[in-house]
């Protein structure tokens, strides 16, 4: 069936071939006049262009005309769709992206997949995407060191954050808890900062990688602390948190997605969130702020990105999907858990997050020297 705009231009293609029609029909009496002898030959002229086979054509174009927009929509998604997570598995960023793809795969009646991609400070992972085919099958999980730090940390990227990637949706704003290995002779934020400060350059920390949200906020606390403590880059969360439940390492700031069951069995200690308020799993944990370091705050963050050309139809509708996940019980659960606040909102207004975090950290970065290590 054609569209009502289709029906019309048929019509008229069609009041066209009769048109043209009647000048082949006229043509036997002006080529007689000009060449007589090729009147014998007019009425094989006449019969190939009949009436019928003129409409056929006509009715060819027509439908040629509409096979653009036939094939220019196809049905999305029309193949797994691979959710790409910057850092090892085991961390906040792969519970938050896994929670999401769970509940999308589900909806879309298509596998959505995680593919950790760890390495470069998320560089890598974010240069492939950026080269991936814009088609809605390859997103990528952001947060605030690869869309807000890196443009201000690293140096010569091989992409644009702004140019080469379009925000779908913010997913979720995890707080960031300070713990320490319960060997460290400090039962709290005072006693662990004096602790460091009489030990200079003599513990370590340790985060999911260079730019990642814990190394952020630590040289954040060191900033506004005067404390020096060195840092120890991994591979993710799980990874250095390895490290740190063996000891080899003192200190780590990480999501309380990945630390909770950490804190509840006694083999870490909390000393401080970098929430503006107290948490409500964490009640007798202080704020970094009310410690006496005003302002400070510091949370992670992770949201749905594509490559830059991707159809709007098809953003839309990753983020009214990763909305409609992001409110299923099974998600709400666990983000309550891990006090974790679920975002889901338009495009535009992740964009406007996403230069509000970069203006802030661009400062930061400056003011603490914040380098790849």
């Amino acid at each position: 069936m054609f569209g009502p705009n289709q029906a019309q231009l048929a019509g008229k293609i069609a009041v066209l071939a009769g048109e043209i029609l009647l000048r082949v029909r006229s043509l036997p009496a002006k080529v007689e006049q000009i060449y007589p002898r090729m009147t014998q030959d007019t009425p094989m002229i006449e019969s190939r262009l009949s009436r019928r086979s003129v409409l056929q054509a006509a009715g060819l174009g027509v439908a040629s005309l509409a096979l653009p927009s036939v094939r220019a929509q196809p049905a999305w998604p029309s193949k797994a769709i691979r959710f790409v997570v910057p850092f090892a598995p085991g961390g906040t960023s792969e519970i938050v992206a896994r929670s999401v793809a769970a509940e999308l795969t589900k909806q879309l009646g298509q596998s959505v997949y995680i593919e950790n991609k760890p390495g470069g400070a998320g560089v890598t992972a974010m240069q492939e995407v950026a080269r991936a085919a814009p088609d809605g099958h390859t997103i990528i999980l952001g947060h605030v060191g690869t869309l807000a730090v890196n443009p201000y940390m690293l140096k010569n990227q091989p992409y644009d954050v702004n140019k080469d990637f379009v925000p779908v949706t913010l997913l979720a704003k995890v707080p960031n808890v300070f713990v320490i290995h319960p060997d460290v002779p400090a039962q709290n934020f005072k006693e662990f900062v004096a602790h460091v400060k009489t030990h200079p350059g003599q513990l370590n920390y340790g985060s999911a990688g260079n730019a990642s949200a814990g190394h952020l906020a630590m040289e954040y606390l060191k900033l506004v602390t005067g404390m020096f403590i060195t840092h120890i880059p991994y591979r993710g969360t799980g990874p250095q948190l390895t490290d740190l439940l063996a000891g080899r390492t003192q200190a780590s700031s990480a999501g309380l997605p990945a630390l909770s069951a950490y804190i509840k069995s006694g083999k870490l200690r909390p000393i401080a969130v970098g929430t503006a308020q107290r948490i409500s799993s964490l009640p007798d944990v202080p704020t970094v702020a009310e410690l006496g370091f005003k302002n400070f705050e510091t949370s992670q963050w992770y949201g749905m990105l594509a490559p830059a050309g991707t159809p709007p139809d098809i953003l839309k509708r990753l983020q009214e999907e990763s909305l409609k996940a992001l409110k299923s019980s099974a998600v709400t659960s666990r983000f309550a858990t891990d006090n974790a606040i679920g975002g889901g909102g338009p495009a535009s207004e992740f964009a406007t997050f996403i230069a509000g975090e970069q203006k802030v950290w661009s400062d930061i970065v400056k003011r603490a020297q914040i380098r790849a290590d």
